[in-house]
């Protein structure tokens, strides 16, 4: 089982628009998450990711006029919590049991689940074994368009945050 104590899974947005040299390109953490994987001979067969949306906390904007305050960072944090419609649909899902092997680890295909809205996704997670743990990362990324979402938007939409997210994930996690 992996989750915050032995890992983090950081989202990163852009900005889009007009005006987009006046948007912060935001760096968010989930404080609570946990992943498990079924293993055979020490290779994933199936993986599954459950992110609790309302664990969402805003770290840091970078860019925009000036820099993001405390009372901005909440704002993101509720704006972002509406986008993602953490009332109706508390959990982000990840199920992925169609695994390969590629040179760095794995490629993981599944289910994305958004907003009750499930498509089909591919993560390339890279593995790297130590003594006594596994080093786990990957990088994807999720554009709102594709799970249905309309990207947050200032100013008539001359600023907002971008189609694509970037979504990175570290673990470190002790071998058996």
């Amino acid at each position: 089982m992996i989750g915050p104590d032995n890992g983090d899974l950081i989202l990163r947005t852009g900005v889009a628009g007009a005006a987009a040299k006046a948007g912060h390109r935001l760096t968010i953490s989930f404080e609570s998450w946990s992943g498990s994987a079924t293993l055979i001979d020490e290779a994933p067969t199936r993986v599954e990711l459950s992110v609790a949306v309302n664990s969402l906390t805003v770290l840091r904007g970078d860019g925009g006029l000036t820099p993001l305050t405390a009372a901005e960072k909440a704002v993101v944090r509720s704006n972002a919590l509406k986008t993602l419609q953490a009332k109706k649909f508390r959990d982000i899902t990840f199920v992925g049991d169609g695994v390969a092997t590629i040179d760095v680890g794995y490629r993981i295909s599944g289910q994305l689940t958004v907003c009750g809205r499930s498509v089909e996704h591919a993560i390339d997670v890279e593995t790297t074994q130590a003594d006594d743990s596994w080093e786990l990362s990957a990088r994807t990324v999720v554009r709102h368009s594709d799970v249905g979402l309309k990207p947050f938007s200032l100013m008539m939409g001359t600023l907002k945050v971008a189609d694509e997210v970037e979504l990175e994930f570290r673990a470190q996690i002790a071998r058996n």
